[in-house]
């Protein structure tokens, strides 16, 4: 592939100010997401040479001569797949005390086993790391990620109209971010080669672990798994579901984890709410791997409305945690739910400021769909930032104090870049015929298009709560 037709990486820039700072860099990741590319990408301009681990010849030579291998390294150099030799990191440790120099080495892994030490533990201080995930839907399309920073600064204009995802919302939640799986044909060829990737991380893991038992145990978790994303994990149902002890699960889905297969999103804690659930949910690491692992296409999702819910919930919280990766702010994410059922998808939080996402898959609006988003910004007051309610519609549009409904392409779509240009509103426009109130009557007037409105609740707090639904595309 040519450098022209490289993804732009939004960790590039983050990585590169590592190098500077750093006797280490380690990129890490789930296998085939991009990492050899983005270090090739970055270091060879700058002078590194590249070697990789899985050469066979020279893996076996710097195992066995770990000290000779790393004093005989150029100044600058890429090791790929470096968790492949682990004893290389106390002889990278010895190397870098001895010359502590900036940028000396840039690592690349995809840890393997929980049987294989984490290089941050052996070159702590001495060694950054960058979390490369696979491609966010902004950088397969080349568009500025601008939703983290406007969900804390100005929010989102309303009234702006954009295209709706429609059946291309299956599209994109199949086609997941690996950039291998992006350029083959939607259908039995993508799902083979993610159900392929899948097989081959898995086989190192279970040859690594020389436990024969989960050589049947680990793939079909993670196909439980995937049908389980955006649920709250249950390690005791799925101990009585494999028929193996809870601990043993608890060490599976630890080791899934760290291939980066799947992930546990914790619960959110506060005295400012009570009840509150402490259970994490499970998401899978990528959307077009669970589909895979299903057996799902796009089509068949247009027909499993509860499961292409679930796939988006997880699509939007893997595209806001690439993002995220490329931010210069510590952004931490969360879910919370209390025990009544009352929930919010994803919790963001910056310091002591905490915004909220609802997720849906649909392109309609109840008032019912911002309940814990209204719970959350009573109990945090000041420090509740912005409630959005992300959903396949055209416009954003307010639904009071800090609360509005955005298109899910505003997830990676600026203004700009949205497939028509923002509605200016006319104030010579006529209302829409009386009924609904002169607030609901507005947004209408606004936003265009047939609407059908219900108010469910109408208070102080919430001025201008309504249900809108679309009624013509």
């Amino acid at each position: 592939m040519s450098l022209s037709a490289l993804y732009p990486r939004v960790v590039e820039e983050g990585l590169v100010r590592a190098l500077e700072h750093s006797p280490a860099v380690l990129l890490h990741g789930p296998r085939q997401c991009g990492k050899t590319t983005l270090a090739r990408v970055v270091g060879e301009p700058r002078g590194y040479r590249y070697l990789t681990f899985d050469d066979d010849r020279l893996r076996r030579a710097a195992a066995e001569d770990t000290v000779g291998f790393t004093e005989s390294l150029p100044e600058r150099v890429i090791l790929d797949e470096a968790q492949r030799v682990p004893g290389l990191f106390g002889a990278l440790r010895r190397e870098i005390d001895r010359s502590r120099t900036a940028g000396r080495f840039l690592l690349t892994g995809s840890p393997r086993s929980l049987r294989v030490p984490r290089p941050e533990d052996s070159l702590a201080g001495r060694l950054r790391v960058a979390r490369l995930h696979p491609l966010s839907r902004a950088e397969i399309e080349r568009s500025t990620p601008g939703f983290l920073d406007a969900l804390f600064a100005d929010g989102f204009p309303p009234f702006e109209d954009r295209s709706r995802l429609g059946p291309r919302l299956a599209d994109l939640v199949t086609a997941g971010g690996y950039p291998t799986a992006n350029h083959l044909p939607s259908g039995s060829v993508r799902r083979d080669w993610y159900a392929d990737t899948a097989e081959t991380v898995l086989s190192r893991a279970i040859r690594d672990l020389a436990r024969p038992a989960a050589l049947e145990a680990l793939p079909n978790l993670l196909t439980e798994a995937a049908a389980r994303t955006a649920q709250l994990t249950n390690i005791s149902a799925l101990a009585t579901r494999f028929s193996v002890s809870r601990q043993t699960i608890e060490a599976y889905t630890q080791l899934l984890e760290r291939m980066f297969l799947v992930e546990r999103l914790p619960p959110w804690s506060s005295n400012r709410l009570a009840r509150l659930v402490k259970t994490p949910k499970l998401h899978m690491g990528d959307t077009g791997l669970a589909a895979a692992l299903l057996g799902v296409e796009a089509p068949d999702l247009l027909r499993e409305r509860t499961l292409l819910g679930a796939l988006t919930e997880t699509f939007v919280y893997q595209e806001l945690r690439r993002q995220a990766s490329g931010s210069p702010a510590p952004t931490r994410f969360f879910h919370c739910r209390d025990r009544d059922g009352v929930e919010t998808d994803l919790l963001v939080v910056r310091g002591r400021r905490v915004a909220g996402i609802e997720v849906k898959a649909g392109a309609t609006i109840h008032s019912s769909d911002l309940r814990g988003l209204k719970q959350l910004r009573r109990a945090l007051g000041d420090d509740f930032v912005r409630g959005v309610l992300l959903y396949d519609g055209e416009r954003a549009l307010p639904f009071g104090d800090r609360l509005s409904a955005v298109p899910l392409t505003a997830l990676w779509r600026t203004p700009a870049e949205a497939d028509t240009p923002a509605v200016t509103p006319n104030p010579e426009q006529p209302l829409a015929e009386p009924g609904p109130s002169g607030e609901q009557n507005r947004l209408m007037a606004l936003a265009g298009g047939n609407y059908r409105v219900s108010v469910r609740e109408t208070n102080a707090e919430s001025p201008a709560t309504q249900d809108i639904e679309r009624t013509t595309e």
